[in-house]
């Protein structure tokens, strides 16, 4: 049996949050006409010091998703955005909806086999990206196979100079410029009506195959993911529009898309959108641009908080500063809150809750080790890893399960898949490990998928096995994450070459994988042995591993070494 109202957590809520405040649902469309019309003046985003109101942004959103439809974009039409942090995703993202289309997101950092993955699974026939460095390469040779009806490029140059070698932008049949997409059509006489219900998102995550698999993301599960989050907020901190928000977080992946960016749009403030993170660049975001909130990964934080004259660095514009993604070390929370007197906040979620899931209370203590505390309007619960519908009383550790209106509605095209995914009246299985104490904070244990979170992106061994497994001397591989004081954990393969073969090096490894594997799937060690350990009934074995380099880890911490996956590498 679940737990019952007044549930534990509760009373360690801050003073004014309720649980049971009012969640509202609806369309993203909706969220961001609402926002363009209560703050139109406002700016919305800032890129390359050009600024844009919403007033602008709903404009040049209203023009694309004309010239969407003259392209055939209707109602479930899939399209890709293979886009970094510019202002074409969100003129784009908008847009697409705006048509009644769904968004099916790709990485800059996908290797062209998930890209085209993700375009065949999907159905997408469209894709939008930018001249940024080897993109519009990657995306024309998707082109050559025939998986594009179109192609829209948007023109980096135009929003500002900057010191980058662009690619040229294809003049093709089937390739466009955003900015001719833009002046294609006039705005149809009704748009197309969008249901709350209707898929907004399709974000790919780990599959057991070796590629990706699509969670389907309804646009209430986005629009209740932000109502949730600003129960949360207003009943702590005065929610203020106008504020300055640093996005240098991958609009692609979910944390930055419904955490940050949606969560900005609705509050009728500034995101200021960068394609990459550089230290200085945050700290001038900060001091001269007087940016009032910075969510960022771990891997940011520890840059940050490692940079010399961190304390004598003016950070009094911020009023809120959050990490997200992975787990942030303690030592990096206390010793930023040392040198700055700011605390870092966050929580725990995954792409299938949109990702909505616990979160640390703005102010007070917390005890160490925590993920959080469940959300307002959302269940959350330990149960049995054998019995799924068997609630585990406090303290006792087994599969976080989680449900609410921000959890997604299934995995695209896999039925069984979904089926498994869920127990119970709609409970979601995280696959994720920890347990509950009776105060309500929950804290992470382990994790029962193998999945590797490397300086805040999802990293699947399955992948990168899947394609080592492609190389004719490799006989077996196993990948596991290890630790690693930067990117908080890192991918090492362990790699069993067939008799008689030449042992492969790590430069040898990543050579093989350029083609096949994201930048951020590249492993960071490896070691190859003779012999990889097995399961009594002869499947693959990581524990054995997983504890070898756990015992390398602590001997390293205790000899005051830097724990870096590279320093693994025989």
């Amino acid at each position: 049996m679940t737990h019952a109202r007044p549930f534990p957590w509760e009373k360690s809520y801050p003073p004014k949050v309720d649980w049971a405040a009012p969640v509202r649902a609806g369309t993203v469309n909706e969220l961001f006409e609402r926002a363009a019309a209560t703050y139109p003046g406002n700016y919305a985003l800032e890129y390359r010091d050009r600024r844009t109101t919403y007033k602008e942004l709903n404009d040049l959103v209203s023009r694309a998703a004309a010239g969407l439809i003259s392209l055939g974009v209707k109602p479930g039409t899939p399209v890709g955005l293979y886009l970094p942090n510019t202002p074409v995703h969100p003129i784009m993202f908008f847009a697409v909806l705006k048509c009644g289309g769904r968004v099916v997101h790709m990485s800059p950092l996908d290797a062209e086999r998930e890209l085209a993955h993700k375009l065949k699974d999907s159905g997408a026939r469209i894709m939008v990206t930018t001249n940024f460095p080897g993109m519009v390469t990657r995306a024309l040779k998707l082109d050559a196979e025939g998986l594009l009806d179109h192609l829209i490029v948007g023109n980096d140059a135009e929003f500002g100079p900057a010191p980058i070698n662009y690619d040229p932008i294809p003049a093709n049949g089937r390739s466009i410029t955003l900015r001719s997409l833009l002046s294609l059509a006039s705005p149809p006489a009704q748009w197309p009506e969008v249901s709350e219900d209707d898929i907004a998102l399709l974000q790919y995550t780990g599959g057991t195959t070796g590629l990706p698999k699509g969670a389907m993301i309804l646009h209430r599960n986005l629009t209740s993911t932000n109502s949730i989050y600003k129960n949360w907020a207003a009943a702590q901190r005065e929610i203020k529009s106008g504020e300055k928000v640093i996005v240098v977080l991958p609009l692609f992946h979910i944390y930055a898309l419904s955490s940050v960016f949606l969560r900005a749009i609705d509050q009728g403030n500034e995101c200021m959108l960068r394609p990459r993170f550089d230290v200085e660049t945050t700290f001038r975001d900060i001091e001269e641009k007087k940016a009032n909130y910075f969510p960022g990964v771990p891997t940011m934080w520890i840059a940050l908080v490692s940079s010399p004259g961190l304390e004598k660095r003016d950070l009094s514009s911020l009023s809120m500063c959050a990490s997200g993604g992975a787990p942030l070390p303690v030592e990096i929370f206390e010793r930023f809150k040392k040198l700055t007197g700011i605390s870092l906040r966050g929580g725990w979620g995954m792409t299938e809750t949109s990702p909505a899931g616990t979160n640390l209370p703005y102010d007070g203590d917390a005890p160490a080790g925590t993920i959080g505390l469940p959300l307002p309007g959302l269940y959350m619960d330990i149960v049995a890893l054998d019995d799924p519908s068997r609630v585990l009383p406090f303290g006792e550790t087994g599969e976080m399960r989680i449900k609410g209106p921000n959890v997604f509605a299934g995995y695209w095209n896999k039925p069984e898949e979904t089926k498994n995914a869920f127990v119970g009246d709609g409970y979601f299985l995280t696959g994720d490990i920890g347990y509950m104490n009776e105060d309500g904070w929950l804290f992470l244990v382990d994790r029962k998928k193998d999945m590797i979170i490397s300086g805040g992106f999802n990293v699947y061994p399955s992948v990168i096995e899947y394609a080592l497994f492609e190389h004719p001397d490799i006989e077996g591989v196993i990948v596991i994450g290890v630790p690693d004081d930067y990117r908080g954990e890192a991918a090492k393969a362990f790699i069993k070459m067939r008799a008689g073969a030449t042992p492969l090096t790590l430069d040898a490894v990543r050579e093989f994988l350029a083609d096949k594997v994201g930048k951020h799937e590249m492993p960071a060690a490896i070691e190859i042995r003779d012999a990889l350990p097995m399961t009594s009934v002869g499947k693959l074995s990581k524990k054995e591993l997983v504890e070898e380099e756990r015992r390398k880890y602590q001997a390293m911490k205790q000899q005051n070494k830097p724990a870096t996956a590279g320093a693994n590498n025989p």
